[in-house]
């Protein structure tokens, strides 16, 4: 065999090599079904939501749309009788959209412990996306949009207070006021993704001028 036969069949012999080896890896994992994403839109109503079942009702809603099979609750807190956001959610973890990671856990979102809350989640303006997989208009776009609705202090539980800090439990679009938080975690000082400020009152143009849409966090149950 000359040189040149001996060149062409060792190219050949590596090729088949490489395709075999190609052909017996397995094949990728598929993305993780969502379990987490922002409302695509808001109530139309400011922060009258429907109370806390219509809330859940549009997060369910909006998943179906997108092809979700699974329970969704809002992530939102009411006043008296007192319910935390972060008991209505389940337990993690959590998948935006594209299949990527917001949270392992209960933990992990809130930083309950140090490791958690050094380690920070992953909710950002990088992974907050709508149940379409749509970017949300954050702080230094037109119009900053970055306001959610939640009601909650940062650990995701109510306030103890006799103030309203959730519109009268989602059922007000004129009277009271929403505690808010960034999912960007910019603007102001305080950047938190669910306890940054209240709002200005509860109807859609309280909310539009404070920087929002009426706009919340759904997570699934399961």
């Amino acid at each position: 065999m000359n040189k040149r036969h001996y060149l062409t069949g060792l190219i050949l012999f590596s090729a088949m090599g490489s395709s075999l080896a190609l052909a017996q890896q397995p094949p990728a994992a598929p993305p993780m079904p969502m379990s987490f994403f922002v409302t695509s839109s808001g109530s139309g109503k400011g922060a009258d939501l429907g109370g806390l079942a219509g809330a859940d009702q549009r997060c369910q809603t909006l998943a179906q749309a997108a092809g979700s099979t699974k329970t969704f609750h809002a992530y939102l807190s009411t006043g008296k009788p007192a319910v935390n956001a972060r008991d209505r959610i389940g337990q993690g973890p959590w998948y935006n959209a594209k299949g990527a990671r917001v949270a392992k856990d209960l933990a992990d979102l809130h930083g309950d412990t140090l490791e958690a809350a050094r380690l920070g989640n992953n909710l950002t303006k990088a992974t907050a996306f709508t149940e379409k997989g749509d970017a949300i208009k954050g702080f230094g776009d037109m119009p900053n949009q970055h306001d959610m609705l939640t009601g909650s202090r940062p650990d995701g539980t109510a306030y103890p207070d006799s103030a309203d800090h959730t519109c009268k439990n989602w059922t007000s679009s004129t009277d009271g006021t929403a505690q808010l938080g960034h999912f960007d975690r910019t603007g102001g000082g305080n950047t938190s993704w669910n306890s940054a400020h209240p709002s200005r009152g509860c109807s859609q143009e309280n909310l539009v001028s404070t920087g929002g849409a009426g706009l919340f966090y759904c997570f699934a149950t399961n």
